[in-house]
């Protein structure tokens, strides 16, 4: 299951940079120990997201579907704001974030991250 974006998926998303995003992401925690890792990783995004202008719009758990194919079910959800897919992009290759990345891989076992912008 894809955890991080590569190259090619980043070179994919920026060259649709039309103005603020938000990123949907859809988590599935590693049953040991991944909520603990995850949150950590949380914790150090704190000091990273403003210096690209991210703001965490809505951090929440998943419960048990209404509506959803079997699999379907996330154990979180994360909706980040961005100014513009280029500042999410400057983030991820930006040194301090890089130094605390491997936090988020080792967490999940499953993960959809999914550009959103508004109606």
């Amino acid at each position: 299951m894809a955890i991080d974006p590569t190259g090619a998926d980043l070179k994919r998303f920026l060259a649709d940079d039309t103005g603020p995003v938000v990123m949907l992401n859809l988590l599935r925690f590693r049953r040991d120990g991944g909520r603990e890792r995850y949150a950590r990783y949380a914790r150090a995004l704190t000091e990273v997201l403003p210096r690209f202008g991210g703001e965490v719009v809505y951090a929440g758990d998943g419960h048990t579907p209404l509506i959803a194919e079997d699999g379907q079910a996330w154990d979180a959800v994360l909706c980040v704001r961005y100014p513009s897919r280029a500042a999410f992009a400057r983030m991820v290759a930006d040194p301090d974030y890089q130094r605390v990345t491997h936090l988020r891989t080792e967490a999940l076992e499953e993960a959809v991250l999914q550009p959103t912008s508004a109606w």
